[in-house]
């Protein structure tokens, strides 16, 4: 705690700045607003969750550059995930969750908002106890030794990207869908698939590191082919392409995972057959 390197701590906190931002933005949204001000709000405190995202990627490549990565550096950047990646989105689902005027609906979706952040919460802090020396990994907004490749749960920022993903669609919806159409799907969608990343983040679902995947040493064609596909379907259908991406990750780890225990149950059962 002697010297604290500069660069990578003023990137964590601008994590967390952006998180803090997103719920103040998001706060300006009420049941009276108009319209067209709903949609800019929900696309402003969407744009702020991307921005920690991005910070959070790069504080933890800027240490590793400057060989400054420490534990109150993983620390640090745990406590700013909490806000951009738990508080802010559970925030935001509120903002979705006016739609519903039945009280009772709407102390559902009050509900799962706070067990999204209960599950952010822990999925950080379990994260940290399972790697002895923390430090910012990028991608997946937790902290780690950086020699890992996978993540046990959804990570916090996809969950997130999960999450804001719906209030773009909101408000933009594109792709010649009415906005009352997808007013409608988004308000039944969103507390029904929050509840599904909150879930998956406290679960033991393998998650590949995407940043490291990419943008760490060489990779395999079939990477580069799906970064490509990725940027074509962003400048193709900006508004869906967000959407697409992060539920694509998320609900593809946990199909990935039931397909491997189905096939392993089968496995074991043909083994202990009698022949």
């Amino acid at each position: 705690m002697k010297k604290i390197a500069i660069l990578p701590t003023l990137l964590t906190l601008g994590n967390g700045v952006c998180g803090f931002a997103a719920i103040a933005y998001a706060s300006k949204i009420g049941p009276h607003s108009p319209g067209g001000e709903i949609d800019h709000y929900f696309v402003v405190s969407a744009c702020l969750i991307l921005a920690a995202m991005i910070f959070d990627v790069l504080d933890g490549y800027a240490a590793r550059l400057s060989k400054t990565a420490s534990e109150f550096g993983g620390q640090l950047d745990s406590l700013c995930d909490a806000i951009s990646f738990g508080a802010a989105p559970a925030f935001v689902l509120l903002r979705l969750g006016m739609d519903w005027h039945q009280p009772l609906l709407r102390q559902a979706v009050a509900l799962i908002a706070a067990l999204y952040v209960v599950c952010a919460v822990l999925r950080l802090a379990r994260f940290n106890m399972e790697n002895t020396f923390p430090s910012s990994s990028g991608m997946g907004g937790d902290k780690g030794g950086g020699g890992h490749k996978r993540f046990k749960g959804l990570p916090s920022p996809a969950a997130a990207g999960c999450v804001v993903s719906l209030a773009i669609l909101r408000a933009t919806p594109g792709s010649g869908i009415s906005a009352e159409t997808m007013t409608s799907l988004v308000r039944v969608w969103a507390p029904l698939g929050t509840l599904i990343a909150a879930l998956l983040m406290v679960s033991r679902v393998s998650y590949p590191h995407i940043t490291k995947q990419i943008l760490r040493g060489r990779r395999s064609f079939s990477v580069l082919v799906q970064v490509v596909l990725a940027l074509f379907l962003v400048a193709l259908v900006p508004s869906l392409a967000c959407f697409l991406i992060f539920w694509g990750y998320a609900l593809s780890g946990l199909l990935r995972h039931v397909l491997y225990r189905t096939l392993r149950s089968k496995a074991s059962l043909t083994e202990w057959e009698p022949h």
